[in-house]
Parts: structure tokens; C-alpha cells; sequence
């Protein structure tokens, strides 16, 4: 949604030509010096074997300057998926514990809904309940936990919630179970010039309170879900509100539509864990640049979980073919990852 303006095309022609050759050989220095960098292994987590071969040769042949397949910086654009690429998601997606325990800190200014579902299933901590409830009844829990306030006020409240709740099954803070394989490969990739980007079916203001402290991505290169909002000054303080109204999905075919919306640029490098992210790896790997595309597949039952084509939340079923027939990489949790989350060899 940046408008770019060029003025004095005619005079400016002679010079903008020598700049961009200066700034070429300038980016291409870069790299160079890099190299040295990264001589030592870039992905101390990872087992050595084909993904993590694969990944650190890609990345060397696509910044090597006198290479076939150097990729100039400025289409050096990643895109990865979050919920079970870059943090884990089970049993359900995080950000539906946080709706979950929002309903119950806001339940004392609503009695009614003691006997109201879904949110008596929610104050009964009774989750068949809530799932019996179906599409409408998450849209609820969803409606009134992220919506009717201002967006300094949301930020608030998932920044209180990040940092003080808990997993109900790991007992560690939901930050504490990012991955650290995947931080290292954002920070590898980062070093070496590449644009990353969240791509994500999760709520984009939800991500944008504490992803950029976490991953290092910033809040401007994090797309993801939205519900509409509203500029408000009644009271002389400019403020926008969150609305309970659907504004953009970024999932499944919503996410190529995500990227190109608000990128601009086709990825050359893309990583996800479902057939949620197929349409992203499928755009990336129709671009003219040399590319990459990443499955991440949860198979450590006992370190973290084992899913994948039966499994309601991260399926991969449909992606898992398509990796296989497109010799696309996949990660396999438990052979190519040391460890999972960090600081735990032993999850």
C-alpha cells in the first residue's frame, strides 16, 4: 500500500543508471564479505543430512555473485508460514487459548453466560463442549475477545497474556515453544540479505504484539488474518477499533493473494507445516529466480507431536503429496532436528 513516486525520469536517467550499477556491486560485495560469516555451520540445531545440506547450499548459490543462479537483494523475499513452522500448535492454535482465557477473565461483567454457550463450555473448561458448538460458536469466542476495542488496548491484553500464560500441556510459556531450528534459519537467511516475512493464517494483530521480539521479523513484514477496524477521535484521541466483522483470511489461496497484496514480490524461498500453506509454496515455486520451498513435518510424538494427514489442525495430506512429487524438502522433526524448542535437548 506504498504509493512510490518517480519525478525527473529524463534528467535523472544518466544517473540512476551509474547508482544502480554502483549499488549492485556494492550488494554483491556484501555477500562476499558474508561468506566468511557463515563459514562455520549456520545450523547448529539441524542434523547434518539432505534438508539442511540442501538449505545452506541454496543459500550459497543464490548470493554468490559470479554464480548461475545469484538472486539480486531486492528478491530475496522468504515467507513462512506460523502456527506449527515457526511455534507449535496443538492441541489447538494458540491464539484460541488466548480467546479462551479471555472469556474467562471477562466473564465476571457477563453472568448470562454461565447458561449462554459456547461460553459456558469455556467457563467449564469442557473444550468437546465449545467444539460441538461449531464455526458460529468459535466466531463468538472470537468476536468478543478481539473486537469492540481499540487496538492499543488489544496489544495490552495479548502482551499480558504472552508473558504470563501458560501451555496446558507443556507447562511453558507459549513464546518457549518457537522453534529453534527455525530461528536459525530466519537468521541465516536474514544474514544473508533475505527479506522475511510471516505469512499466516493467525491473526495479524495478535502476531504483531510480540513476533518482531521473538523472530526478529518486523511488525511491517508480518502478514496474517484481519477483522475490519475503524478510525475513532471522539474523544480527541485518535484511536483505531477493532470491529467484529471479517476483513481478510490469509489461508489456503488467501495467502499467494496476501503476498502479492502487501509484498509485491513473488517469494523465492517459502516454508509451512500444512496443505493451509500449499498455495504459498505453489506460488513460489512458479517464480523465474531459482527457489525453495520447506515443509515442515511433525513427526516427534515424544518431543513435541506426530501429525499429519488426519489431523484436524495442520493437516498435511494434500501438501505432503505434492512435496514428494515436486521433490520439494521436508523437514522431518524427528531426524533432522537436534532439538525442538529452545534450551530443552529433551522436550
Amino acid at each position: 500500500m506504498k504509493i512510490i513516486s518517480f519525478t525527473m525520469i529524463v534528467v535523472s536517467m544518466s544517473v540512476l543508471v551509474a547508482c544502480t550499477s554502483k549499488t549492485e556491486n556494492t550488494n554483491r560485495n556484501g555477500d562476499e564479505k558474508r561468506d566468511t560469516l557463515y563459514a562455520k555451520d549456520p545450523l547448529p540445531s539441524w542434523n547434518d543430512g539432505d534438508v539442511k545440506k540442501a538449505i545452506i547450499d541454496y543459500v550459497n548459490n543464490v548470493t554468490n555473485a559470479d554464480g548461475a543462479d545469484f538472486i539480486p537483494i531486492a528478491d530475496r523475499i522468504a515467507t513462512f508460514d506460523n502456527d506449527g513452522t515457526l511455534w507449535a500448535e496443538q492441541p489447538v492454535y494458540f491464539q484460541f487459548f488466548y480467546a479462551l482465557d479471555k472469556v474467562k477473565s471477562m466473564s465476571s461483567g457477563h453472568p448470562e453466560w454461565k447458561t449462554q454457550e459456547p461460553f459456558k463450555s469455556v467457563l467449564n473448561n469442557d473444550m468437546a463442549g465449545v467444539m460441538k458448538q461449531g464455526e458460529k460458536g468459535i466466531l463468538q469466542i472470537v468476536a468478543v475477545t478481539h473486537a469492540g476495542m481499540n487496538t492499543n488496548e488489544f496489544d495490552s491484553s495479548v502482551g499480558q497474556w504472552i508473558d504470563t500464560a501458560l501451555h496446558p500441556v507443556k507447562k511453558i510459556h507459549y513464546t518457549a515453544m518457537v522453534y529453534q531450528p527455525m530461528l536459525e534459519l530466519l537468521k541465516f537467511l536474514q544474514g544473508h540479505q533475505f527479506k522475511t516475512f510471516i505469512v499466516s493464517g493467525g491473526g495479524v494483530d495478535f502476531m504483531r504484539v510480540w513476533a518482531e521480539k521473538v523472530y526478529g521479523i518486523p511488525k511491517d513484514q508480518i502478514i496474517g488474518s484481519s477483522i475490519k477496524a475503524k478510525f475513532d477521535d471522539t474523544d480527541g484521541n485518535p484511536v483505531i477499533v477493532k470491529l467484529p466483522e471479517l476483513d481478510f483470511i490469509d489461508d489456503h489461496e488467501g495467502k499467494p493473494v496476501g503476498i502479492q497484496k502487501f509484498i509485491g514480490r513473488k517469494p523465492v524461498f517459502a516454508c509451512g507445516n500444512s496443505d493451509g500453506d500449499l498455495q504459498m509454496l505453489q506460488w513460489t515455486a512458479s517464480n523465474k529466480y531459482s527457489n525453495l520451498e520447506l515443509y515442515v513435518h511433525h513427526t516427534d510424538a515424544d518431543r513435541e507431536w506426530a501429525y499429519d494427514r488426519q489431523s484436524s489442525i495442520g493437516k498435511l495430506d494434500k501438501g505432503l503429496d505434492e512435496a514428494m512429487q515436486n521433490k520439494w524438502l521436508v523437514a522431518d522433526m524427528k531426524i533432522d532436528w537436534k532439538t525442538i524448542f529452545p534450551g530443552r535437548k529433551s522436550e
